[in-house]
């Protein structure tokens, strides 16, 4: 049995809001997962597993239309559906009375329930939300029957909020295959147990590659493998500054750097090491070099200590340092309040007030 697991898909949801990438993000993250569904339909895949979280927040009817249509056309790919937390089956829940086509098994309610799907001699077992949060750990205890055929298990989940899942235990249940949503880092656990992660990057903080899970099961075990699919990632770009570094280098230096890792993706960028302590370093600038999500500015403003002593020994300037060098502390931290200190007592003395 062939099998694609996908799972926190997040239809509708608008990453980095206010970006104007923002838009063309919610349109990606559509046209994705469209994509996969007919690779699963064209590689003649048995079954799908969506393990929750398929729309952003819970769907209106004409979403459901869409996505029904798209699932029934991949036929005969069966395809087996459950709600998540964000898309949950409230009470006027648009899931609780919709029709699906022959091929897509949907769980309709908060209790553990099953499908047995004859082509491929499969059961597969789980459940849908019903409530934005579940505190009770309701895949404890479950273990898969005793019919022939293959037993996997779809269960979203993994926080104190959402369905906690001991890992292990749920490991050694009995299931060919556990297959988890909820978490957006996509994680092998073992040969039968996987989160397949987001397949497209939702939040500035899912880094790295997204995509989904391709597995096959047969007499032999299971076998899985990730495989990744978004069109473009979250990254972390550290940029080390130097003492003599102006704004304007800076900005130009982290524009050949976006355009050397790839100006597609979307960029966390974080600065280190020293600055001039008359330089400040423009954010709002630095965003305008591409695709830049967030600035973390760890840069430490570059004194000469031991010359700012000799020089100022016997006033408060060489007081201070003089008790920040006899505190016990480790000396990148003794460096830190050490270059912001001088900084403020500089500054609130004006520029004539500076030395070193």
């Amino acid at each position: 049995m062939r099998f694609i697991h996908m799972a926190d898909i997040h239809l509708g949801a608008m990453p980095d809001k206010g970006k104007n990438w923002s838009i063309e993000r919610s349109k990606e993250i559509e046209m994705t997962f469209y994509r996969m569904l007919t690779k699963a339909g064209s590689e003649n895949i048995d079954l799908l597993f969506l393990a929750g979280d398929i729309f952003h927040r819970p769907p209106l009817k004409r979403e459901l239309k869409e996505l029904s249509y798209r699932l029934g056309a991949i036929a005969p790919v069966e395809v087996v559906m459950m709600a998540g937390n964000h898309d949950y089956i409230g009470e006027a829940s648009n899931y609780r009375d919709f029709v699906w086509p022959d091929n897509v098994h949907f769980f309709k309610n908060e209790k553990i329930d099953r499908f047995y799907i004859e082509s491929i001699d499969t059961w597969v077992y789980g459940l849908s939300y019903e409530h934005r949060e579940i505190k009770e750990a309701l895949y404890q205890g479950i273990h898969p029957g005793n019919e022939p055929g293959f037993h996997v298990l779809l269960a979203h989940g993994g926080d104190e909020k959402h369905i906690p899942i001991h890992q292990r235990e749920l490991m050694n249940s009995g299931f060919d295959y556990v297959a988890l949503g909820h978490i957006h880092k996509p994680e092998i656990i073992a040969s039968n147990m996987a989160y397949a992660g987001s397949m497209e990057p939702i939040d500035r903080l899912d880094m790295g590659a997204r995509g989904c899970i391709y597995g096959e099961i047969d007499q032999k075990g299971t076998r899985i493998r990730f495989c990744p699919v978004s069109c473009r990632e979250y990254r972390e770009l550290i940029l080390e500054s130097d003492a003599d570094m102006t704004g304007a280098e800076m900005e130009e230096w982290l524009e050949q750097q976006i355009q050397i890792e790839g100006s597609r993706h979307m960029y966390n960028v974080v600065l280190k090491g020293y600055r001039d302590p008359d330089i400040v370093y423009d954010e709002e600038r630095l965003m305008q070099q591409g695709r830049v999500v967030s600035i973390k500015d760890e840069t430490i403003p570059w004194f000469d200590f031991e010359k700012i002593y000799n020089e100022n020994a016997n006033n408060l300037i060489g007081l201070f340092i003089k008790k920040v060098y006899h505190m016990p502390m480790d000396e990148t931290r003794r460096e830190r309040i050490l270059s912001y200190g001088l900084q403020a007592m500089y500054h609130g003395r004006g520029e004539n007030g500076r030395c070193g």
